[in-house]
């Protein structure tokens, strides 16, 4: 399906002309028909000659409805530019072409109407001359009569070319369809409408309203419509009608969204780039016009054609997206595009200046260098909430890195090194005995924001991580030269010795206090047992060839005299060999060598 909004200045013909090209009538209610113009937005759809299908959607021409006209032409791809023949071009479809502009429609056609009522050739020479300095230039212009017929198929055969010459749509997308209607069906309960611009939605899906007021609450699809067909599926573009679970009809509002779960970020202020190339007279306040939504937007100037708007409730939008900007008392319309809805805080003299430089010259998508270098890093995932596309490879960009599910900007990446570089230094300086920090006090040191990325870093800066810390290689091997004396002078004596223990007063004349002995043990030169039982590594296997040979089982008396030793050592030794497993207590004075 298609989908194409009508334009035109009021009581031209626009629904007229809907309602002959579809037979349905687009005036919905009854005030509608009665005053005979358009209030609100209609609706009508019809079958091409191609078999294309297109729904219309027909908006106000009055200028007190303005607002609703907005409404309908925000969320269309396509517009019918309506100019009646016996009346010609009116203040309206000045107004209207300038909405057109504001949302950069370029595809549409000029539609001419009562040519039975006066000749049509001033009207279209005049619609065409002006059309053709709006985004609309080049589009084809016909003629016709609603209540002749005349000009109806060629009408129909212009419509056919329109809509084979549109984008195709992006039907895997993610969800975001602006409600332009709400109400209930017996027996069903809330229906929702509107445009489906990109997306799909399907029956049983969950989705996100998010409303006027930032609300956000999760609602199931009961049941779809599309040109009055029950569908389990309605991709874009569509006009669709969507039965929700999960909330009142009174509840949801024109202008409110259905969106994909957890895909969609919410901002309260953009950057956009106007059409015009000044922002000097812009107003402090300004309607911004967005799908169907509508609301106060605060703004604030730039430079150039750059300004910030603040909303007062976040709304799901990113780069790329056009907006519309009025002003209620002049009626000057102007249109924008978002270019970065995520925007730096400008809190430096000059800022303002700055980023309107960037603005101006960024086109409608996110650059995803900008994106990641202001951040130093993103997720992937958040960079495409953004806009942004992130191509596949470990190096998306030129100063972009992919690491896992992670954007590194390659300046963010050097800071995180020497940073990581300067706490270890730092570290080692404060206690040469510990020059390594745990992972997370390395992760905390760097700035990096997510433990994942520590592997890599590490691995970049020529560190090793073991049981948890970072240090430099060999770092647990490394001892003051100080502390590697007394250590060998140990070492040589439990050598000889290999079960005598060191009492407190040895330890200490080789310089060994407790920080000494726990690096000695950390780079597995001593062995420390319970009860600050000390021994060489080799000494539990040293142990078992001399445990082994004694009759089984055997007593702690009969291991400590085998073993030339003491109770203070042999009972945490033996402990430690029960624990491995080498050892079995058979009672509380029997132990015996595991075979």
């Amino acid at each position: 399906m298609r989908v194409i909004a009508t334009g035109g200045h009021v009581d031209h013909g626009k629904s007229t002309l809907v309602r002959a090209l579809t037979g349905i009538e687009p005036d919905r209610w009854a005030e509608e028909r009665r005053r005979g113009l358009t209030i609100d937005l209609g609706y009508a759809w019809t079958t091409l000659p191609s078999g294309e299908q297109v729904a219309f959607v027909d908006v106000p021409g009055h200028e007190r409805f303005i607002g609703n006209m907005l409404a309908g032409l925000g969320p269309a791809p396509a517009v019918l530019l309506v100019v009646a023949a016996d009346e010609g071009w009116r203040a309206q479809t000045t107004e209207h072409l300038a909405a057109i502009d504001a949302l950069g429609l370029t595809h549409g056609l000029v539609v001419v109407t009562r040519s039975d009522l006066a000749d049509p050739a001033p009207s279209l020479a005049n619609a065409v001359a002006r059309v053709g300095r709006s985004s609309l230039s080049g589009c084809r212009a016909v003629a016709v009569s609603a209540r002749t017929g005349e000009g109806i198929d060629e009408l129909r055969v212009a419509l056919d070319a329109l809509v084979a010459g549109l984008p195709a749509p992006v039907v895997d997308a993610r969800t975001r369809l602006w409600v332009d209607r709400s109400f209930t069906i017996r027996g069903a309960g809330t229906v929702v409408t509107g445009t489906l611009g990109e997306g799909t939605i399907r029956a049983g899906d969950e989705l996100v309203l998010h409303d006027a007021t930032g609300r956000r609450r999760h609602v199931t699809v009961r049941g779809l419509q599309s040109l009055e067909q029950a569908h389990d599926a309605v991709a874009a573009v569509a006009r669709v009608a969507v039965n929700l679970r999960g909330v009142p009809a009174d509840e949801v509002h024109r202008g409110d969204l259905l969106l994909t779960p957890d895909a969609w970020p919410t901002t309260d202020q953009l950057d956009v780039r106007l059409g015009s190339e000044t922002t000097e007279r812009l107003p402090l306040h300004l309607m911004l016009h967005v799908g169907t939504h509508a609301v106060e937007a605060r703004v604030r100037p730039l430079g150039a054609a750059a300004v910030r708007l603040t909303v007062p409730q976040p709304l799901p939008l990113v780069a790329g997206d056009r907006v519309m900007l009025r002003d209620p008392g002049s009626r000057r319309i102007e249109g924008a595009v978002v270019v970065d809805a995520d925007p730096p805080p400008l809190t430096r003299r000059g800022a303002a200046v700055a980023r309107a430089e960037v603005v101006t010259r960024q086109d409608g998508r996110p650059s995803l260098e900008q994106e990641v270098g202001r951040r130093g890093a993103m997720t992937v995932d958040a960079a495409l909430a953004l806009g942004a596309i992130v191509p596949e490879g470990e190096r998306p960009g030129p100063t972009v890195v992919r690491h896992g599910q992670w954007l590194v900007a390659d300046a963010a990446w050097q800071q995180w090194a020497g940073r990581l570089r300067d706490a270890l230094q730092q570290k080692a300086s404060r206690q040469p005995l510990e020059p390594t920090l745990t992972l997370e006090a390395a992760r905390a040191a760097a700035e990096v924001p997510d433990r994942s990325l520590m592997a890599d870093l590490t691995a970049y800066v020529g560190l090793e991580v073991r049981e948890g810390r970072v240090g430099a290689p060999g770092h647990r091997d490394a001892l003051p030269e100080q502390v590697e004396a007394g250590l060998r002078a140990l070492e040589a004596r439990l050598a000889d010795q290999p079960f005598a223990a060191p009492e407190q007063r040895e330890l200490q004349a080789h310089g060994l206090g407790p920080r000494e002995v726990a690096a000695a043990v950390r780079a597995g030169r001593l062995l420390r047992l319970d009860d600050d039982v000390v021994l060489l590594p080799t000494g539990p296997a040293r142990a078992m060839r001399v445990l082994a040979g004694l009759q089984q089982p055997f007593t702690t008396s009969e291991a400590r005299v085998a073993l030339e030793s003491t109770r203070r050592t042999v009972i945490p030794l033996l402990e430690h060999l029960d624990g491995r497993g080498w050892t079995r207590r058979i009672d509380g004075s029997h132990r015996e060598v595991r075979r």
